[in-house]
């Protein structure tokens, strides 16, 4: 310890460095309901009641991925959580489910107070749906220009998402997109998600001008994760290289890219698109059938890997900040580690 900081002096800093961490996210966690403005990624088949839970027993906010659930599994799911926490959570909701309004309607009649439409321009009847139905509208945007459109839509708040995340990715790194978007929309709040893993750099995006952070890697590893221990113990091991996005092998058969770790099932994917292109040049398949060919493969490889634990052939998907992912930890202390991360380096800045 320096000489001239006393262990009281120490106390004083710490809590001043806390203090001013709470201001910097105070507009994300009053608008969350939550002590720390830490969004849990909804993440399928991971992002689920116990997971979704404990990130907001922790003080964080949790997110249920609703992916191709039905509305009856939806209205199990939220009320599985409902029973395991008291705290505000999300849904996040696929614009592309062809049950979407009936989505909508489960989520607001189990009074759930967020809402998250991903994947795709909200459209205006789940809109107005959500804002009628008193809950808060969130969703993602990828560009400026789509910002302020959907602002203009009546979005309550947004996520700028980086190609450094796990699942479906834009071309766009989180650092470029936060200097396009971050100094000029201040309507809503906005989350910044895609590689974070570490207190210092969602700090440095609340300084910025963000409103608090969204993170999915971090926590499919977490204690309370269902996730098969051969997936954690993948992630555990992975370095930020290895989380890769698919490759598409011929620009007329379109494949929107994935991260994920690099294993068998993703070398057997190229060799698939190898396959379908030749079977559609030789005549065998119209393009039609040749893109769903292609779009199928992965169809279940996702639950293969987080539920079933194949490693090597199922979907591993994982943002880039998977090389901090050291341990199994309870999500509670990820999200205290997180939070003491962002103090330490506030504090040192403290006279």
């Amino acid at each position: 310890m320096p000489p001239d900081i006393t262990p009281s002096g120490l106390v004083a800093r710490d809590a001043a460095a806390r203090a001013r961490l709470d201001a910097l996210w105070a507009r994300g966690a009053d608008f969350l309901g939550c002590r720390y403005a830490i969004m849990g990624g909804a993440m399928s088949w991971v992002s689920e009641r116990h997971l979704v839970a404990a990130i907001s027993n922790a003080g964080g906010f949790g997110v249920i991925a609703c992916g191709a659930m039905s509305p009856h599994l939806l209205a199990a799911e939220i009320a599985g959580t409902q029973a395991l926490t008291d705290q505000p959570f999300g849904v996040n909701l696929i614009t592309m489910h062809p049950q979407l309004d009936d989505l909508v309607r489960v989520c607001l009649e189990a009074k759930v107070g967020h809402i998250v439409l991903a994947g795709g321009i909200p459209p205006g009847t789940a809109v107005r749906a959500v804002k009628d139905g008193g809950a808060k509208l969130i969703a993602f945007t990828p560009a400026l220009v789509l910002a302020k459109r959907l602002i203009r839509f009546g979005v309550d708040a947004l996520v700028i998402e980086g190609s450094e995340a796990g699942g479906h990715i834009g071309p766009v790194s989180l650092t470029v997109l936060a200097q396009e978007i971050l100094p000029e929309i201040h309507e809503v709040p906005i989350f910044v998600a895609g590689g974070i893993g570490r207190g210092e750099a969602i700090l440095g995006f609340l300084e910025m001008g963000a409103s608090g952070a969204q993170l999915g890697t971090h926590f499919a590893a977490a204690t309370e994760s269902i996730a098969h221990p051969n997936f954690k113990r993948a992630f555990i091991r992975a370095k930020a290289r290895d989380a890769l996005p698919s490759i598409q092998l011929d620009e007329r058969f379109p494949v929107i890219p994935v991260r994920g770790l690099v294993n068998q099932g993703t070398k057997r994917f190229l060799a698939h698109q190898a396959q379908t292109r030749d079977r559609f040049n030789a005549g065998d398949l119209t393009k039609e059938a040749a893109q769903l060919e292609i779009e199928h493969f992965w169809a279940g490889a996702l639950r293969r890997a987080v539920i079933d634990g194949d490693i090597e052939h199922g979907s591993m998907m994982a943002g880039q900040s998977v090389g901090m992912v050291t341990a199994e930890q309870p999500t509670a202390a990820i999200i205290a580690e997180l939070v003491d991360q962002a103090v330490a380096a506030l504090a040192t800045r403290q006279p």
